[in-house]
């Protein structure tokens, strides 16, 4: 999901450092589950974290559009302050081997998963950037909110088993929860809306939220989306091009919100995502969801 983060007002020696005595940010966390040699499992501490910031600076920074600031540049790692508050999924290929060849743990996959109840007592919610959120929770009060973000997967990895992993593993998270709805962004490569124009367009024509549910990209980033006519899209075939997040969103029964919002500093253009999990296909739900904190994945 969204990758943008305004640091400009924050000193960066904060940005870098963890609450004291930080180990543990969920209320389970270690393995939840295994698939061979990948195990999916919740960060427990700083290094692991880094871990992940490491993984995203290869794959927004190195591999994708994104421009680096000075510090980001010099240590290698996508630093952002909401990190100290969020809970780290990851998972980790036991199989990788370094550069001589020796066996070594690589994360190569990782989303970062921030609830409600922690947002309001920290930051806010990291979408809220892009998008006006408030109406959004007002309609809404009581339920659990679940935000996701920074959503990544090594190059070689980038096949159905690692996302299906990170989803069991979203699956486990909001059972422990009981979250009710997950929002967050999901990004195209670029920053020109209308290389997108039919996919942005097939969103907003085939994939709306409800009033109820919907969301408005900020007046001053707002990106209007339905710029090509229903039906001059060809849906099959546009479902194809559809970034692979995107696709598994759809698949799960995400709908999405009014406005692409153009993120300049990781070079894409954002929509948002929103889920109420009462409302996700519960086919694809069981294949993600589980009522054990550690299980067996077939290979």
């Amino acid at each position: 999901m969204s990758k943008r983060v305004d640091e400009s007002r924050r000193d960066f020696g904060m940005l870098l450092r963890f609450p004291k005595g930080f180990r543990k940010r969920a209320t389970f966390g270690g393995t939840l589950c295994r698939a061979g040699s990948l195990e999916l499992r919740l960060a427990e501490t700083k290094k692991e974290i880094r871990k992940a910031q490491r993984l995203r600076y290869k794959v927004f920074y190195e591999e994708g559009g994104a421009t680096p600031d000075r510090t980001a540049a010099l240590i290698r790692r996508d630093v952002c302050a909401y990190d100290r508050v969020c809970d780290h999924l990851l998972v980790v290929d036991h199989a990788a081997l370094n550069r001589f060849g020796r066996a070594r743990p690589k994360v190569v996959g990782a989303y970062r998963l921030l609830r409600q109840e922690v947002a309001e007592k920290k930051f806010g919610f990291y979408s809220a950037g892009e998008y006006d959120l408030a109406p959004l929770l007002a309609r809404h009060k009581g339920k659990r909110f679940l935000e996701l973000g920074r959503s990544c997967v090594l190059a070689p990895y980038r096949g159905k088993r690692v996302l299906e992993l990170l989803w069991r593993g979203i699956g486990l998270y909001i059972e422990q929860h009981k979250i009710d709805a997950m929002f967050g962004c999901a990004s195209f490569e670029g920053v020109d809306p209308t290389t997108h124009a039919r996919s942005l367009s097939f969103l907003a024509h085939h994939a709306p939220s409800r009033p109820d549910w919907r969301v408005r990209a900020l007046d001053a980033r707002h990106v209007p989306m339905a710029t090509v006519p229903r039906e001059e899209i060809d849906a099959r075939r546009t479902l194809v091009e559809l970034p692979p997040l995107v696709k598994g969103y759809l698949r799960c029964g995400a709908t999405f919100g009014d406005g692409a919002v153009v993120d300049a500093q990781f070079g894409t253009t954002d929509v948002f995502v929103v889920m109420p999990v009462a409302d996700i296909d519960a086919r694809v739900f069981g294949r993600f969801g589980s009522g054990k904190q550690a299980t067996e994945v077939a290979a």
